[in-house]
């Protein structure tokens, strides 16, 4: 795409003061259900963004929309996916009506030509059932984009700086993870309802919040040479490349906040970050 067609697309929505942008572990999908000091925190979020500007609308990057390719919702009513089984009939009940945002979908294709549409994915449970807490009014246009899965950590990281402009355009965008997944290694206490973290996903945490501290980036890109506590950690790469969406996204001297910070239940990191 030449320059000034470039140019063109990021300008044809009007600027506006600079978003944030968020990574947040969104854990299990019956925290939509509960009050806890994780949901109140992303309440409390929700308030301070809508505070300082309500988003025109607001992009997911989901550990469950995994695609070959990388594709953008379209949908301008997308439906909520329940994604999930062996929960309560009460959450499946759980709607989260807001609207999609085609127009911004297009923005992406615009800039990022390898970007495809797609209406056959509306919101799961990465996005809707921590939306249902920062913003319960489901007024904001919401929309995601796909984890290409055959793609390298740093495809990702490099993706997201693609997406930059966006924020220039009141577009929140939440990565949306967990830095720490190992299901097969948190069931024993799940089914024990031991909440006591494993020292290996503990430490795992802390290395990645003291690598986004020192701005080492390239570090949490190149993950898997963090050893066996990265191994466990991060089995598969879902729940993870959503940070470094989150990161390749922040500007070079912006100040990211640890948000909300908790390793449980053996193997499930919580840890939640904002950027701007």
């Amino acid at each position: 795409m030449k320059l000034n067609e470039l140019t063109t697309a990021a300008s044809s929505f009007k600027k506006s003061e600079k978003m944030p942008v968020l990574f947040v572990g969104h854990g299990s999908p019956m925290n939509a259900l509960e009050d806890n000091p994780f949901t109140q925190k992303l309440n409390r979020i929700g308030t301070d963004i809508r505070q300082r500007q309500t988003p025109t609308a607001i992009l997911v990057v989901s550990a469950h929309f995994l695609t070959k390719g990388t594709y953008v919702t379209a949908s301008p009513k997308p439906e909520t996916i329940h994604d999930f089984g062996g929960f309560p009939e009460a959450l499946f009940r759980e709607q989260y009506p807001a609207p999609g945002s085609p127009e911004y979908a297009r923005e992406i294709m615009k800039m990022v030509p390898e970007v495809q549409d797609t209406e056959e994915w509306g919101l799961d449970h990465g996005a809707w059932t921590i939306l249902k807490h920062m913003f319960p009014e489901a007024d904001i246009p919401v929309f995601e984009l796909s984890l290409d899965y055959g793609r390298s950590p740093q495809y990702h990281f490099d993706l997201a700086q693609r997406l930059q402009f966006l924020r220039e355009r009141g577009v929140l965008i939440i990565g949306s993870g967990n830095i720490v997944h190992n299901l097969r290694q948190s069931m024993p206490k799940l089914m024990a309802q031991d909440a006591t973290p494993y020292d290996w996903a503990v430490e795992f945490d802390e290395w990645v919040k003291t690598k986004i501290n020192q701005r080492d980036f390239q570090s949490l890109i190149d993950f898997h040479k963090a050893g066996t506590m990265g191994a466990l950690s991060v089995p598969t790469v879902d729940h993870y490349l959503p940070v470094l969406y989150t990161l390749g996204l922040a500007d070079k001297n912006e100040n990211i906040t640890q948000a909300y910070e908790e390793v449980y239940y053996g193997g499930l990191s919580m840890r939640t970050f904002i950027a701007g």
